[in-house]
């Protein structure tokens, strides 16, 4: 992590920007694994644990494009 945290910073970050937050997603968080990994690692890290799920909660579906919708816009039809 800290070794592309330091590649964005110093290729991608722009004048003004804030410094790169590295986040780590697991699907089972080990807080055992996770101290020793970032122990001296000196840049913001979050670490969160991700559940997947095969339904679009009722709120999103309407904030999405259809996948007509993408196709037309890639393709211009």
């Amino acid at each position: 992590m800290n070794f592309y945290l330091n590649l964005l910073d110093d290729f991608v970050r722009e004048d003004g920007e804030e410094p790169s937050i590295g986040i780590i997603l697991c699907a089972e968080k080990d807080n055992f694994e996770i101290e020793y990994s970032l122990r001296d690692i000196n840049k913001p890290v979050g670490v969160a644990e991700y559940r997947l799920t095969q339904k679009l909660p009722e709120k999103f579906k309407n904030a999405l494009p259809t996948a007509e919708e993408i196709k037309n816009k890639l393709f211009g039809e």
